[in-house]
């Protein structure tokens, strides 16, 4: 059994690294105080070919897997941008796949070349107030007047809806009382965000990652053609699952990544800040919480890159995948809370960074599925228990 990446991951992780260099966390820093989108950021990142890393090479993608788009997104995570970095390219990564593997070749052609290049952005617009988790309670409406698709209703925490073109939008086009299951009558679509009028865009104000802006978008009347249809209509919560299990992966990989900026800054502290003639690294109080968030992290890491090899293989990974978002969010907060805590007054500092990567994190935390929610799912799908909500 070979945990070592490919020649050419390792070359992945080496060329993104070396982008995110000329980004150091001044850049970041000013961001998170004046936010504005990491445009230049996300244009090398396109430059370079890694927008479409897991996208078929017939539509201008490299035609790898989740396990690469994990690699980019940790590396990124990794260098300081933390979450201010990856999730301004995050969508990118897993958003497309319900599009990949249920879009027609025409809807391909048409919308995976500008979204790889860069020239589409994509927003997900899936949660909603009055819904939160229970994707099935989502009360927008997608009705078919005979000409397109009309759409009315609101959904929250829509990132980078500001400067979106695209929207790849989940909504009910047949009422949840006239369906077998909730899950049913679901439809996904793929579309222009169209803000004549037909939808608004709030930006909500956060404790972090500023530059990566999250919303309330608002539908009145937003017209979609039959054409922007993902599959089959009443098919989309079906659909919506392909995307899921890899948004887990990128979000527990981005977390780990987080996680070890915040440990080898603490660790260079430790090694230089001097107390009472020795360095504070010396004494077991500071060495021990920090060698525990080392294991904990590469732990997590494990179970990372081990959902995203079952998923690149075609293999069920929904266990793994909410696994490895849990065991990272976690290991990532408690290194980040390591680090301020070793810093001490310094980590309190907005020049230090931890604080920054410690608000970041937690993002990794609540979204895109609870702890309680995922501990759920492995209670019921693994462990055999009862359905407790």
């Amino acid at each position: 059994m070979d945990f070592s990446f490919s020649e050419e991951q390792s070359a992945i992780r080496e060329a993104v690294a070396r982008i995110c260099a000329r980004y150091d966390d001044a850049y970041w820093l000013k961001k998170d105080r004046e936010g504005g989108f990491p445009e230049d950021f996300v244009a090398d990142i396109a430059a370079g070919g890694y927008l479409g890393i897991a996208m078929p090479e017939a539509y201008g993608g490299a035609g790898l897997g989740v396990s690469e788009a994990a690699i980019i997104a940790q590396t990124i995570a990794a260098s300081g941008a933390c979450l201010s970095g990856a999730s301004a390219i995050h969508i990118n990564l897993f958003g497309p796949m319900p599009l990949v593997v249920f879009g027609n070749d025409e809807q391909k052609r048409k919308y995976l070349p500008p979204l790889i290049a860069g020239k589409d952005r994509c927003c997900f617009g899936v949660t909603e107030p009055d819904a939160g988790l229970n994707t099935t309670a989502i009360s927008t409406k997608a009705e078919w007047d005979g000409h397109a698709y009309v759409v009315h209703g609101r959904k929250m925490w829509t990132s980078t809806a500001q400067s979106a073109t695209k929207i790849l939008l989940l909504a009910r086009t047949t009422p949840k009382e006239k369906c077998a299951k909730p899950t049913e009558g679901l439809s996904l679509f793929y579309t222009d965000l169209d803000r004549g009028g037909a939808t608004e865009v709030r930006e909500i104000e956060k404790m972090g990652r500023k530059a990566v802006d999250s919303n309330a978008v608002f539908f009145d009347g937003l017209r979609i053609p039959r054409e922007d249809l993902i599959g089959e209509e009443g098919k989309g919560f079906k659909y919506l699952l392909h995307g899921l299990n890899p948004e887990r992966v990128l979000i527990g990989a981005e977390a780990v990544g987080v996680g070890r900026i915040a440990l080898a800054k603490a660790a260079d502290y430790a090694r230089e800040r001097v107390v009472f003639g020795r360095p504070i690294g010396q004494n077991q109080a500071i060495q021990h919480p920090l060698a525990a968030c080392w294991a904990e992290l590469e732990a997590a890491d494990l179970m990372v890159f081990k959902a995203a090899a079952l998923y690149d293989a075609g293999k069920p990974c929904g266990a793994e995948a909410n696994a490895a978002k849990y065991l990272a969010a976690e290991a990532g907060f408690r290194a980040c809370e390591q680090a301020v805590m070793t810093l001490g007054g310094m980590g309190y500092a907005k020049e230090f960074h931890v604080e920054r990567y410690l608000r970041e994190v937690m993002i990794a935390r609540i979204a895109p599925v609870s702890r309680e929610l995922i501990l759920s799912h492995i209670a019921e799908r693994v462990l055999d228990l009862p359905k407790s909500y």
